[in-house]
């Protein structure tokens, strides 16, 4: 039977300000990847989201980003892979640290934002992001957009990886998802979204917005649940998949 994950990412509250609808999208998803206070989390909505996650048996990973909560960690910063690595041990730590007071168990890591797309196409900062998950723990399971440099030096170091794949979000002929300031980087159609993810799972392809067929690995698939539109879609993916036989599962 093919199996896949879906992950979407949470705890993205802070302070007064509420994001998202965590409670309802813990409900149609397999793993959470919950921010670390760097682009967005704070302490108090770490915990919380550990907890809930915990209580809805969904495997738990760590999201860390730039340190720009202003942007949301979406700009790109001219960071080095020194400073990518100590960013991150220090953002897997926290989380790390939330898990085990709780009682569970952190299964992956998957950079955020800009961070995750710096680190997709850099050799270097995929290095250091490899690394950091590495040497914070062994066991830990690397989420990297598929076909990546995050992918490949995740596994050369000796991580497992998880290669992640994007419903709403189009490809370049590369393999990269078109950047979010381009026309055309959203799939805004609901079904052409879900047939793009079902592509993806059941036949290993996915159509760059060029228009090129191109091989795509999907072992998690990133979805939304930041509005109720959203959210509604993420269910709506997991009613399909399972329709096509497909089971949703995290991977511990």
């Amino acid at each position: 039977m093919t199996k896949v994950d879906l992950n979407s990412d949470l705890g993205e509250s802070f302070g007064a300000y509420t994001l998202g609808m965590d409670e309802q999208v813990l409900e149609a998803i397999s793993s959470c990847n919950i921010a670390c206070g760097f682009h967005a989390g704070d302490p108090a909505v770490m915990e919380r989201t550990v907890r809930l996650a915990l209580k809805n048996n969904t495997a738990i990973g760590a999201h860390p980003g730039l340190p720009d909560l202003t942007g949301f960690g979406r700009r790109n910063m001219a960071v080095t892979p020194k400073e990518v690595y100590t960013m991150m041990v220090y953002q897997i730590g926290a989380l790390a640290a939330f898990v085990r007071a709780e009682g569970g168990r952190m299964q992956h890591v998957k950079p955020h934002g800009a961070l995750y797309n710096m680190a997709a196409v850099d050799e270097k900062l995929a290095e250091a992001a490899a690394e950091a998950v590495y040497k914070v723990d062994p066991e830990l399971i690397f989420f990297g957009l598929a076909g990546s440099w995050m992918i490949k030096k995740a596994e050369r170091i000796g991580l497992k990886t998880a290669q992640e794949v994007f419903a709403d979000r189009t490809y370049q002929k590369d393999g990269t998802l078109t950047p979010r300031r381009q026309p055309g980087a959203m799939i805004a159609n609901e079904d052409a979204a879900l047939a793009q993810v079902l592509g993806m799972v059941k036949d290993g392809t996915v159509k760059t917005l060029e228009g090129d067929v191109i091989s795509i690995t999907a072992d998690t698939i990133c979805v939304h649940g930041d509005g109720e539109k959203a959210l509604l879609f993420t269910r709506r993916i997991r009613e399909e998949l399972t329709a096509e036989g497909v089971a949703i599962t995290a991977f511990v």
